[in-house]
């Protein structure tokens, strides 16, 4: 019997695309506990800010933040230690090549459809300030046109 979930809510950092232009995508797993597992299908889950990097050959998260529910049902906690991501060795050996050339690994989204919590992860190069401002300026002109 296929029981259908309610959709879950998506997360997205929204701030990478601003603050890095983004190149080669990669969608890894993510190493859970029970509550954070729940907190990630809720939607209770904030990754703007975080980054990703290597440590002995594996790959972590850094700086994301998961409201996890306490034993009373208003009280919450906010759990942002470091999680490990779950990779294939050759997307491992990929992302530590591109950091040796100075890309940086950020979050981009956050995949809780199916039956595994998965991360898209991206490299990207920091923007300038400029670019930030020309971004602006580009999204403005295409508002203008769309209406």
């Amino acid at each position: 019997m296929n029981k259908k979930r309610p959709r879950s809510p998506q997360i997205v950092n929204r701030s990478a695309r601003f603050n890095y232009s983004l190149e080669e995508e990669f969608v890894v797993g993510l190493s859970l506990s029970g509550p954070e597992v729940r907190a990630a299908r809720l939607g209770h889950v904030q990754i703007k800010g975080a980054y990703a990097t290597i440590r002995s050959d594996e790959l972590w998260l850094i700086g994301a933040s998961f409201s996890l529910n306490t034993q009373g049902k208003d009280d919450k906690t906010v759990d942002d230690r470091t999680r490990r991501l779950l990779a294939h060795r050759k997307q491992i050996d990929d992302l530590a090549a591109a950091k040796k050339q100075g890309f940086t690994i950020v979050p981009t989204k956050l995949l809780t459809d199916g039956r595994y919590i998965k991360l898209v992860i991206a490299l990207g190069k920091g923007k300038k300030l400029w670019d930030k401002r020309e971004t602006i300026k580009q999204r403005d002109l295409e508002r203008e046109s769309r209406r």
